[in-house]
């Protein structure tokens, strides 16, 4: 078994909207500090990342989107057609540099695929990626371009692979799905919290792809305030029944952890129990059904100081094969951060939930979202 390699580079850290912006990669840089002070993660595993081509982005984006960024990150974009790029806006506010730091994280992505293609791992994390909001034609979400739907089609053009695309996000992971909504080369599958409530408010049981793809699109909306046990049971039973189905040749899989109960921009409710077992459970899946090919990446998480870095630094450590640690945070890490943190900075790798809330519609949930797997089930199945 190839040891598996892990993608980071500080100059991933400079996708950066504004100081006050929520989507913050100073998480990436934690998980990163985390991993290599607890010992789970050294140099040997590390490869730098590179910038991807233009010719790479135009595997899914428009050209002129491609142009409406450089020249936005340049304050060469008029105002009067920002909007129609999605650029300037309250989420995708427009930064210096745009184009060439929006690059980076795709050419971060493709950096692991390529390492797990060209046989030089199984498995490879890139969590400076998970960009799934990302148009064609249209930045979105506090994405601007797709790395997965780029890194997919990069697969399917260089390799001639099929592939499985998992979306844990509490968002659903629009983008990638409309991008590949009419292929059969290409199986897209998010759990996410009920678009009712959340951004982007699509993601229905209803939206099973279209032509040559009718089926290969795969939606599990669950109900707000849905917790670990029902998650985990719903997840489990439908992402290996789709993967059945679809037989695929590598997972990618998009790795949001803001399902978490502390995260402040959605209405989930899973502890750092979920967020051990669903990458251990995407590794599992990987090793049964496509030779152990996994590619991991980030997504949304927005309490960067007791929510991310704990929670990501799972992923790497299902790569690697480690049970989920027990106990105190390394003092080093915990030394460097805590004095940065504005709120109460954690000290246990596992939650201390004495600010979890008792579900008080738990049953109801349940059983809804039990409703919502028997008919995800049968549209796999038919």
């Amino acid at each position: 078994m190839k040891k598996p390699l892990y993608v980071y580079d500080d100059s991933l850290l400079k996708y950066r909207f504004n100081s006050t912006h929520p989507f913050n990669q100073m998480r990436l840089k934690m998980t990163t500090d985390l991993l290599q002070a607890a010992g789970f993660l050294s140099e040997e595993h590390i490869i730098k990342p590179r910038e991807a081509t233009d010719e790479e982005l135009l595997l899914v984006h428009k050209k002129d989107f491609l142009e409406a960024v450089r020249a936005a990150g340049d304050g060469a974009l008029p105002e009067e057609k920002m909007e129609s790029y999605g650029l300037n806006t309250d989420d995708t506010p427009s930064f210096q540099g745009m184009h060439e730091k929006s690059r980076m994280l795709v050419g971060a992505t493709l950096t692991a695929v390529d390492a797990v293609m060209e046989g030089k791992a199984d498995k490879a994390a890139s969590l400076s990626g998970g960009l799934h909001h990302g148009f064609s034609g249209r930045a979105s979400g506090f994405c601007v371009y797709n790395d997965s739907a780029v890194a997919i089609e990069y697969m399917r053009r260089n390799y001639g692979k099929r592939v499985m695309y998992v979306d844990t996000d509490a968002h659903h992971g629009d983008g990638v799905q409309w991008i590949f909504y009419d292929s059969r080369e290409v199986m897209t599958y998010s759990i996410h919290e009920t678009g009712r409530y959340l951004f982007p408010g699509t993601g229905s049981l209803t939206e099973r792809g279209a032509g040559d793809g009718f089926g290969f699109c795969v939606n599990l909306p669950v109900d707000a305030f849905t917790e670990d046990q029902s998650f985990m049971s719903i997840f489990k039973e439908s992402l290996e029944a789709a993967i059945i189905k679809f037989k695929p040749d590598v997972i990618l899989s998009q790795n949001g952890v803001d399902a978490h109960y502390r995260d402040p921009m959605t209405h989930l409710s899973l502890t750092s129990a979920s967020f051990e077992e669903i990458p251990r459970f995407v590794c599992e899946m990987a090793d049964k059904y496509t030779e152990g090919k996994w590619i991991a990446v980030g997504g949304g998480g927005y309490n960067i100081w007791q929510v991310v870095p704990r929670m990501w630094a799972q992923v790497w450590l299902a790569m690697t094969g480690k049970e989920p640690p027990r106990g105190r945070l390394p003092q080093k890490y915990m030394d460097k951060y805590t004095p940065k943190c504005p709120v109460d900075f954690p000290s246990e790798w596992a939650d201390d939930t004495h600010d979890y809330q008792e579900i008080p519609r738990r049953r109801d949930i349940t059983e809804k979202n039990e409703s919502s797997l028997n008919r995800v089930i049968l549209h796999i199945e038919s």
